[in-house]
């Protein structure tokens, strides 16, 4: 799990150009670039690093700075951070995956509008915890406050990262349910070795496991 800093899969797409000058100037512009990483601050939204066709790198931009480079701007509606993003980094530790069974899949998310997004499974964020010797002031290992963040790109041009609960996928062969899901959140901490159960006192390689006597009084 890396600190702070992350690669991701390179997307070559489009960056609306006044993201390079403080939202100040170039407004409806644009320019070419490639993402290649992300910045993971706790409490901020996932930042984005690039490379520019003259050279440079620009780093931390947000979600909302890009589109596919398939597409026109002038085709694609502006969308804020907070409407294609739903929660900030959980901490300073973000893996990232690629699951190969979401790789290439469709789905769509619920917005803050009400109005569902569809877009193209790209790759995974998490978070977690790195170290029990340091102090864990997060939300990330939580199970009812534990969050991931798919990225997608949208149908509508831009790129969006939802978490599991705003997201349905589809499989053609698989998903036939077309409900709204109406799940309970997960909080409980699941734990193997919440037993009385101990291995035997022996060398044996196939040891069996007993049951603790407790101590009497």
């Amino acid at each position: 799990m890396a600190y702070l800093n992350a690669n991701i899969p390179p997307i070559y797409c489009k960056l609306r150009k006044e993201y390079l000058y403080d939202l100040k100037e170039h407004h409806g512009e644009t320019e070419e670039c490639v993402i290649f990483g992300i910045t993971s601050i706790s409490g901020r939204a996932i930042l984005f690093n690039i490379m520019l066709p003259n050279g440079a790198c620009y780093w931390r931009l947000p979600i909302s700075a890009f589109f596919q480079k398939s597409y026109d701007r002038a085709k694609v509606p502006d969308m804020s951070t907070q409407q294609l993003e739903l929660w900030n980094c959980f901490s300073y530790w973000p893996s990232v995956h690629c699951f190969d069974w979401l790789d290439g899949v469709n789905g769509k998310f619920l917005g803050l509008d009400k109005k569902f997004y569809h877009g193209q499974y790209l790759f995974t964020i998490d978070w977690a915890h790195p170290d029990t010797n340091i102090l864990d002031t997060e939300h990330s290992e939580i199970p009812q406050e534990h969050k991931c963040a798919h990225i997608l790109a949208l149908d509508n041009g831009n790129y969006a990262a939802q978490p599991n609960n705003r997201l349905l996928w589809h499989i053609n062969s698989f998903t036939t349910d077309t409900s709204w899901p109406d799940y309970k959140v997960q909080t409980t901490y699941w734990d193997a070795e919440a037993t009385k159960m101990v291995t035997e006192d022996s060398d044996k390689m196939f040891y069996q496991m007993e049951e603790k006597d407790e101590p009497s009084v």
